[in-house]
């Protein structure tokens, strides 16, 4: 399990179990971890999620994007990435509400 710290300086998870998960389901972020860590970190965008979760989008090759879906426990300092994926469309995260840009 590796924790690295968002925008909102709160420590986010990614444990041994969660990574497995999301490779299992998008194999093509299998060579993608720190890519996946660093869009929690250093972001293009963090948009609002339908349940409290957070998106953070990172451009990671001309118009294909990195979104990365954590969650974060303000009153416990601790969050965890629930899921990641690639995608093209921009209105797939542009429709929701933007919290902070770079």
């Amino acid at each position: 399990m590796i924790s690295i710290k968002s925008k909102n300086n709160i420590k986010i998870r990614l444990t041994d179990e969660r990574w497995r998960h999301i490779t299992e389901e998008h194999s093509e972020l299998a060579g993608y971890y720190f890519d996946v860590l660093e869009t929690i970190t250093n972001p293009d965008y963090i948009h609002k999620g339908i349940q409290d979760e957070l998106l953070a989008v990172k451009e990671i090759i001309g118009g294909k994007f990195l979104v990365v879906i954590y969650r974060e426990i303000n009153e416990l300092n601790d969050g965890f990435i629930i899921t990641a994926f690639f995608t093209k469309r921009k209105k797939h995260f542009e429709r929701r509400e933007l919290l902070w840009k770079k």
